[in-house]
């Protein structure tokens, strides 16, 4: 079995919880009813369209979850770009525990393949630029480490992985605490080191810098807005742009000399990868 883990998610736990959705308290009964108990399969995971491959090992986990001897073989790296026609793993075994792992298995690869094939096309849009392209939160509930293992696929840097990594102070956090200074001050006495904030206006930069922030989100701003924020800061914190960037737009703000980019779409909105599988009687 491929030696494949996740820090702090229970892949294992995953592949029992997402194979028991599906099982209920019935099991397959189409592939009981319908192939013999000792049936072999021989089956072609393969991609229908050009790729960026992701989750091919957690793949291997549902498969061997139902038949631990059946002969996996992946055959390409996690975060290779593919094209139409590749062949990504080759598996034969037990016919009945190949049907049903089969809609768990794709569902995840083609769920994480999506996500780090859009992934690819926004890092690829602001090479040369300098600018490092960000995750944000907006991920499923209870697949954010996956999905933000995709994007890290895909050639982006996660962001925070929760709201225990950083401070983000936003604009509801200032409207409580009366003043960015204040909110700022607040993060800075409580001891956390990394603070975010928000700023949507060049005149909210100081003040936030003056209190300590760490980093700054420059939030909607306009390309103008973007230039004279990064030339306000000199380099004293990092930079992030964020907020409705599309992959038309992404260049153009990478070009203002911002640290980062970050974009919520990677997560919330690629659509799942053209991804097939063939079964064959062995």
């Amino acid at each position: 079995m491929t030696d494949f883990t996740l820090p702090d998610f229970d892949l294992d736990a995953f592949v029992r919880t997402t194979l028991a959705e599906d099982l209920g308290a019935g099991g397959d009964i189409t592939s009981m009813a319908t192939i013999p108990a000792d049936a072999r399969f021989a089956g072609v995971m393969d991609s229908r369209d050009a790729i960026t491959v992701a989750g091919l090992p957690i793949a291997e986990r549902f498969f061997r979850a139902l038949a631990p001897d059946m002969d996996i073989r992946i055959l390409v790296e996690e975060g290779a770009e593919v094209q139409s026609g590749t062949d990504l793993i080759r598996l034969s075994g037990n016919a009945r525990a190949m049907l049903t792992a089969e809609r768990s298995a794709l569902n995840t690869v083609q769920h994480l393949s999506g996500i780090a094939t859009m992934t690819r096309q926004y890092v690829d849009a602001i090479a040369g630029t300098g600018a490092i392209l960000l995750d944000t939160r907006k991920t499923i509930p209870g697949l954010r480490i996956l999905e933000k293992y995709a994007t890290r696929m895909g050639g982006a840097t996660n962001h925070r992985m929760g709201l225990w990594d950083a401070a983000m102070i936003k604009d509801n956090h200032v409207a409580v605490a009366g003043s960015v200074e204040e909110a700022v001050q607040r993060a800075v006495a409580a001891g956390i080191a990394n603070i975010i904030v928000e700023v949507d206006r060049v005149d909210q930069i100081e003040p936030a810098l003056g209190a300590g922030a760490t980093h700054l989100l420059l939030d909607n701003m306009n390309l103008a807005a973007l230039r004279e924020s990064v030339a306000l800061v000199a380099g004293r914190v990092p930079t992030e742009a964020s907020g409705g960037v599309r992959l038309d737009t992404i260049r153009a703000i990478a070009e203002t000399r911002v640290t980062y980019v970050s974009v919520g779409r990677l997560t919330q909105s690629a659509p799942a990868a053209d991804i097939g599988l063939d079964f064959a009687l062995a």
